[in-house]
Formats: structure tokens, C-alpha cells, sequence
């Protein structure tokens, strides 16, 4: 049997579900068969990926892996007479359990010397070779678009190495002497009876956010502050009735003051003094004048962590450190960390060479961390011209932040064209926030002109060299969730560097129209150069209110994308999207405390190219009947918005407003109580997404209308109490996921009626009691995922169904985006 045959006939993959059943029968297997699970889990990834690249293998090697196919299929037998072994026969189970081990050695032997040593160095990269890396990006899709495994796929990969790199910087940070250094003392000023407001301060990329985060998680300054430390990033685009309200929720408790709608700002009381000691950390600082109103309204007894580039007066801090570089031999380290994947230079380089390269980086950490992923793979001349033009990137006369994003650039220079500019458009959202995967994939797709396989494979490939981090919620997604529970994070230096990169030459000409930051209206430089067209792809406005008045017209005919970022209670939408005849994505951000109203809805009359509609934290308008068909819009997020009764009116046609409509996402919306029947109407509709939604209670009786739903997900709707009872009707339905619906008491008897049914996610759903009988005629069903109190009620089913696997998972949820 070859290779192919081996996995095609699913022996691996049989044995693997065999050996999780054993492992939870009895102690006699368990060490042996956990074991051997991870061995296959780890073995199944790496022959699937060289059966796919189609090359015939020598016929020495096919010997190897025909003899290693012989034992798994042996083990395959011995796993069904283990779990026919009664418990009572000891003697039995202790024979078998000497085989199982003997298995594990065999599968172990293989693991480390066959595979190591010749099918994968030689197969996959000697005679597939390298120009074959991004093809092989784009044939993994499925496992890219954040799993269709266990361990999150590709982008859950690149996640984890996220949270590994993490652990090694929090490790360096305690090995480093600046750090310890300044651990101590930050430590003692804070213990201090005399100091109140207590500053760290350096150069951008210096690791001042990473010694705040050290003095967060140190157990004794956890015990001081009897675990009340508060870390809230300020930045330069702020506003600072929202960030006193922020803080006086995270103080005291109160999250009405959050809401913006039921606490006004003008009756916070802040002379109260908290009487249990509490440290607020305040990153990322730009502003004295902002420090300065935020210190005065702040409850005595608070103690204060300022994080800045700047160093502030003694009269606005009490004391403040200034973060050392780090020495020679700890920039070495971290470089050689994210350069060779080791501790120290390997043999093979150049020292000389790395030694040059690591002294340009100026002891700077993120410069370490960013250029030395860029170098990663490459060989000698590419790192020659990389340590040359670092040392060209010091001008005398400019600043040291202008050096460092000078150093910065050399990281993408190298980058293809198509990846360079994904992350130049990183640039058009606000520093220290997080960016929405949903929103960064689709813009990628609408401005580059690129598949989603694509888009996929280069964030992939930025995460990898370090210039983004990919931020996860706890809940494990799969290849049927949204991108939004995966969000991507940028250092407020690389942001700098793309926003330097992409307002190099004439403005009227740049791919990009970015703000820096949050100003009062639009900049003088757009208006001094509004008498000619602008040529930009991407446009980014970030404002607080605007009115009718406030705007300027300018004239973007090659506009596809258009990022509005405010912060307001009422925003009128810009006159110049009458002049946006491309646009073809909308994004519409509000960072305020409560929903914004939206006015000058006229414009949508004129985007008839418009694909993608994004709506964060706003009142969704009421539309009407005059409403201009919007021909080519496929995609509609809400998220955190005020839904209301704006979709459900007897006058609204919706499939006539939206006649191409394939996914629709609600999230977080408040005031939803019932789904609008009129959704039902839109039998385009593939993706029907309504999550976190507390005041749902119903879902329309006639959403079986949705003949073409593929997938419909109703996590974490708590008032949800029932499922349509003609969901069966749902013909092409997929995936179904009602996980943390607690008060849903049943499935519906005609969900049997699903057959193209493939997953059901049901965990956290506690009142559901038993299965309906129609279960068993879901033949295209191979994976439940659901609590122990449930599993077993899907035991018998699991019996009828070929191939369908239940799946017991423990997990943890939180919502710690949301306080952004």
C-alpha cells in the first residue's frame, strides 16, 4: 500500500478516532494512547500536504511508508479488540496494553527518524522546492480561514506563535537588566507613600508598553493592589470625556457610565477617595494637557502609571524612568530569536555580518523583533545590503523616531508589491486599535484584486515577519466562523511607518488619503489641494462630529474603499461619495461611548458599485421604499449597533433594496427582540449570522424561506428559547451553531430534514434534554460539538451516522474587546 492509498483510505484518521475512545476507557491505555494521538495528529498534516504536492516518491521511501501503513493497520485492529475488552479481564488488558506501547515505539521510531531524516526534507522541499510555498498557501484555504481542525488551521497557527512570541518577550523581559532594572524601581515608586503619578518614558519600540505589562502581572504589585490594576491605551487620537468615563467604569464597577446613554458625563462625581489601594496604567500618552485633565478627575487613592515617549514635568509626575536599550548581548539574543529561530548566531552565518546588522538596530527592540523576522531565510547578499542600508538610515539632523521608521522600512522593502501594500492599507485605522479580520480581508480583496485565499496567505505572511499580531478571543473558531472573532493588532510605530511610507510624494497623487490622527474636521493639506482630483484608492477620515458645514467637496474617482473613524453622537456622512463612482467598500467605525446617529443617507442613492457595508456602534436608520436598489451589495456587518424595528417595516422591501445580499452579520446589537421578518425575503442570502444578541427572543416562523442558507449562526442569544419548526426545510444548510443559547429547551423534530447538514455547534446549552428523532437522517453530519450532559445523548446517534464525531470541549469566554 502506498502513501496515498495509506491516507486515502483513511487508516490514520480511523485509528485516531479509535485511540480517543480508548483514552478515555481506561488508565491501562490512556499514557499509551495519548501518546499516539499526538503523534498522528502531528504525522496526518505533514503526509496530506505531500500527497498534494503530486510527486511520486522513491521506491525506497514508498517501501518505508508501506511497511509504517502495515503497523498502523495492525494498530487500527489492536484499538477495536481494546475497546471490546471487557474491564473485568485484567489480564487481558494489561496484554494489550503492552502491545498499544510497543505500537507507540514503533510510531515514535518512525516519527524521529524516518520522517525527519528523508521524507520531508528531500519530498517537500528538495524536489517541490521553494517556488512552490505560496501555491501551497493557497490550497490550504480551509485550514487557513481560522481552522477546520482542533488547533484553529493555519491562521490558528500563526496565532499560537503570536502567544509563543509572547511568552519569550515576557521571558526576555525578565532576563533583560533594563527591564529588571526598571521593574525595581517602578516597583518601589509605587509602593511609595509620596508618589502619586509615576512616568515611563522612551524612544518608540523601546519595550515601555512590554515594563508596564511586566509591573501588571507581577504577583507582588497584584497583592499591593489587592488585584485592582487597570491598564487603559490613551493615544494620540483621543477624547477625554470618553476616557474619564472608560476609567470611571473600570474603578468603580459601573457600566452605565459606559453606555453613554443612561449616565451623563456631566454628573460623575471624582472626589470620592476609593478606599482599597488601585494602579491605573495609562499607555501610550501623547498629550501633558491630557495628563493634566485626567490626573484632577481621577479618585484619590488611585495611583498612576503614565507610558510615554515624552518625558513629563516634575509638576505633572511625581518621578519618572527612563527605559534603557537593551545591551549588547540581550539585542543578540532577541534578534537571533526571530533571525534563526535560536538563542544564539548558528554556525553557518556570518558573525561578523549579524553583529553589524544587530549594532544598527541601536539596541531598539521592536527594530530586533521586525527586521530580524524580514532577514529570516535569506541569504548572505541580502543581508549585506540590508546592514549597508541601515547604516545609511541615520541622518544627524532628524529625530530619533525618524530614524527608527527609517530602519523600519528596510522590513518592507523586501516584501512583494501585493504584501507591501496590505500593509500600507494597515495605516487607514487608529493606533491601538484592534482591526476587525472581516474588514482588513474584504478591503484587501476590493483594492488589490485578489482572492480570499490570497488575502489569507498574506496575513499569514506579515504575521510571520512581525508586522502585525493576530489577537484571538478564547472562543475556538473554525472554517464556518466569522472572521471578526479573529482581530489584528499593529505597534503604534509600525502604524507610523506605514502612514510615512504612504504620504511620500504628491499628495493628489498617493494610493492612500490617511489621517494620522483624530482632528477637528478634514486636514488644511486636503484642502489646499482640492482644486485637483485625488487619486486614492483608500481614503481614511478620522474626526470627531461632523456636520453638513464641517465638510469640503473633493473629487475621488478612483476611490474603492472609504474609512470613516469618528467619535460623536451624530455624524452626517460626507457629500463628496457622490464623487466616489468606484467605491466599493463603506466602513463606518464609531469609537464614542454610545450609538451615533447617522445623517445625509441620500448618498447611498449613488453607490451602485458599493459590495460591502460595515456599521459599528450606530442607530441603523430607517430605510424606505424610495430607496435606490443597491444592485451589487453582498455584504452587511452590524456590529454593537441599535437595531431596533429599522429593518421591519411593512413599507421596506428589502429583496428589492438588496437584491445580491449573500451574508449578513449582527453582532452585539442591542434592542433586537425579534428577527425581522422581512429577512426572510432575501432568498440570496448564504450566511445569516446573529450572535451575542441578549434581547433576541424569537426567530420569524417563515425562515425556512431562506432556501439557499448555507450557514446560520446564533451564538450566545441567552433569550433565544426556540428554533423555527421548519428549519428542516433548509435544504442546503451547513452549519449550525446555537452554542451559549441557554434557554433554548429542544431542537426542532424536522431538522432531520437538513441533510446537507455537515456541523452543529451546541455547547453551553443546558435545558436541551433530548434529540428529536428526525436526528438520524442526518447523513451528511460528521461533527457535533456540545457539553459532557449532552454527549451522551448523541452516543446511539453516533452509531447510525458513518463518520460523525462528538466532540466534548471545554472552553472559556470573554469580551475584553469590548472595552475598547
Amino acid at each position: 500500500m502506498g502513501v496515498t492509498d495509506l491516507f486515502a483510505g483513511e487508516i490514520a484518521t480511523e485509528l485516531l478516532k479509535q485511540l480517543i475512545l480508548i483514552s478515555r476507557k481506561s488508565a491501562f491505555y490512556r499514557s499509551s494512547a495519548e501518546q499516539l494521538i499526538l503523534y498522528i495528529e502531528e504525522l496526518l498534516p505533514i503526509i496530506q500536504e505531500i500527497k498534494h504536492t503530486g510527486v511520486e516518491l522513491p521506491q525506497h521511501r514508498q517501501r518505508q511508508l508501506d511497511n509504517f501503513s502495515e503497523r498502523l493497520s495492525d494498530g487500527l485492529e489492536l484499538s477495536k479488540k481494546v475497546l471490546k475488552s471487557p474491564r473485568w479481564n485484567v489480564y487481558k488488558n494489561l496484554r494489550f496494553a503492552q502491545k498499544m506501547e510497543k505500537l507507540e515505539k514503533t510510531v515514535s521510531r518512525f516519527m524521529s527518524v524516518v520522517i525527519q531524516a528523508h521524507v520531508l526534507a528531500d519530498v517537500h522541499h528538495v524536489r517541490v522546492g521553494i517556488d512552490e510555498k505560496f501555491p501551497r498557501l493557497e490550497r490550504q484555504l480551509e485550514a487557513m480561514k481560522i481552522g477546520v481542525d482542533d488547533r484553529g488551521g493555519w491562521l490558528g497557527e500563526a496565532v499560537n506563535r503570536v502567544e509563543e512570541e509572547r511568552r519569550f518577550e515576557s521571558t526576555l523581559a525578565n532576563l533583560s537588566a533594563g527591564m529588571e532594572l526598571g521593574k525595581r524601581k517602578l516597583k518601589e515608586m509605587l509602593m511609595a507613600k509620596d508618589y502619586t503619578v509615576i512616568g515611563i518614558h522612551g524612544i518608540g519600540g523601546s519595550g515601555k508598553t512590554t515594563l508596564a505589562t511586566e509591573i501588571c502581572k507581577d504577583d507582588q504589585m497584584k497583592s499591593y493592589f489587592n488585584n485592582r490594576i487597570f491598564f487603559l491605551t490613551v493615544s494620540q487620537s483621543t477624547s477625554v470625556e470618553q476616557l474619564i468615563a472608560t476609567i470611571w467604569k473600570m474603578i468603580s464597577g459601573n457600566t452605565m457610565v459606559a453606555s453613554g446613554n443612561m449616565f451623563p458625563l456631566v454628573k460623575l462625581q471624582y472626589d470620592t477617595e476609593i478606599s482599597s489601594r488601585t494602579l491605573l496604567v495609562l499607555d501610550d500618552v501623547w498629550s501633558q494637557s491630557v495628563l493634566e485633565q485626567l490626573k484632577f478627575k481621577i479618585p484619590s487613592g488611585c495611583k498612576i502609571l503614565v507610558v510615554s515617549r515624552l518625558k513629563f514635568p516634575l509638576s505633572v509626575v511625581d518621578s519618572s524612568y527612563e527605559l534603557e536599550l537593551l545591551r549588547e548581548d540581550e539585542a543578540m539574543g532577541l534578534f537571533c530569536h526571530f533571525a534563526f529561530g535560536q538563542s544564539s548566531i548558528p554556525f553557518t552565518a556570518d558573525k561578523k555580518l549579524v553583529k553589524e546588522v544587530v549594532d544598527e538596530c541601536k539596541g531598539l527592540p521592536l527594530a530586533l523583533k521586525v527586521i530580524g523576522a524580514s532577514l529570516k531565510g535569506q541569504h548572505e547578499m541580502f543581508w549585506t545590503s540590508a546592514k549597508n542600508r541601515l547604516s545609511r538610515s541615520q541622518p544627524l539632523c532628524e529625530s530619533h523616531e525618524v530614524q527608527l521608521l527609517e530602519r523600519m522600512k528596510l522590513s518592507i522593502d523586501s516584501l512583494r508589491d501585493t504584501v507591501r501594500d496590505c500593509f500600507l492599507d494597515l495605516g487607514a485605522f487608529p493606533e491601538d486599535k484592534r482591526i476587525p479580520l472581516d474588514i482588513l480581508i474584504k478591503m484587501w480583496m476590493e483594492l488589490h484584486d485578489i482572492e480570499e485565499e490570497e488575502a489569507f496567505a498574506i496575513l499569514v505572511e506579515l504575521s510571520d515577519k512581525n508586522l502585525l499580531t493576530l489577537v484571538k478571543d478564547a472562543r475556538e473558531g473554525d472554517k464556518y466562523s466569522s472572521y471578526y472573532e479573529i482581530s489584528v493588532y499593529q505597534h503604534d510605530v509600525l502604524r507610523d511607518l506605514a502612514i510615512h511610507v504612504s504620504n511620500l510624494g504628491c499628495i493628489n497623487q498617493r494610493r492612500r488619503l490617511l489621517m494620522p490622527r483624530r482632528e477637528v474636521g478634514l486636514p488644511k493639506e486636503w484642502e489646499r489641494n482640492m482644486d485637483q482630483p485625488f487619486n486614492a484608492q483608500i481614503i481614511s477620515v478620522h474626526t470627531g462630529e461632523m456636520r453638513e458645514t464641517d465638510w469640503f467637496r473633493i473629487d475621488c474617482p478612483k476611490a474603492e474603499v472609504l474609512v470613516l473613524n469618528f467619535s460623536s453622537n451624530e455624524y452626517f456622512l460626507p457629500p463628496f461619495l457622490d464623487n466616489m463612482p468606484k467605491l466599493g467598500a463603506l466602513i463606518l467605525i464609531n469609537y464614542s461611548t454610545s450609538n451615533t446617529i447617522v445623517h445625509n443617507l441620500s448618498v447611498f442613492n449613488n453607490l451602485a458599485n458599493l459590495r460591502s457595508l460595515w456599521f459599528e456602534k450606530i442607530y441603523v436608520p430607517r430605510l424606505f421604499d424610495t430607496t435606490i436598489p443597491l444592485k451589487n451589495l453582498q455584504k452587511v456587518s452590524l456590529i454593537l449597533c441599535d437595531i431596533d424595528n429599522s429593518l421591519d417595516q411593512s413599507a421596506i422591501d428589502l429583496p428589492h433594496i438588496f437584491p445580491r445580499l449573500s451574508e449578513l452579520t449582527m453582532d452585539h446589537c442591542i434592542n433586537l427582540k425579534k428577527l425581522p421578518s422581512s429577512i426572510c425575503r432575501m432568498h440570496t442570502l448564504k450566511s445569516l449570522n446573529v450572535t451575542n444578541c441578549e434581547s433576541l427572543q424569537d426567530l420569524p416562523a417563515d425562515l425556512d424561506k431562506l432556501i439557499f442558507l448555507q450557514l446560520l449562526r446564533l451564538y450566545s442569544c441567552p433569550n433565544l428559547k426556540r428554533l423555527p419548526v421548519g428549519i428542516g426545510h433548509l435544504v442546503c444548510l451547513k452549519y449550525l451553531d446555537i452554542s451559549e443559547c441557554v434557554t433554548m429547551g429542544c431542537l426542532p423534530e424536522g431538522i432531520g430534514g437538513c441533510t446537507n447538514l455537515e456541523k452543529i455547534d451546541m455547547r453551553k446549552c443546558p435545558r436541551i434534554k433530548n434529540l428529536p428523532l428526525s436526528v438520524v437522517s442526518l447523513h451528511s453530519l460528521r461533527r457535533v460539538i456540545c457539553d459532557e450532559e449532552v454527549s451522551w445523548l448523541w452516543k446511539d446517534v453516533e452509531k447510525v451516522i458513518p463518520g460523525l464525531c462528538v466532540q466534548v470541549v471545554e472552553e472559556r469566554f470573554n469580551l475584553d474587546w469590548l472595552s475598547e
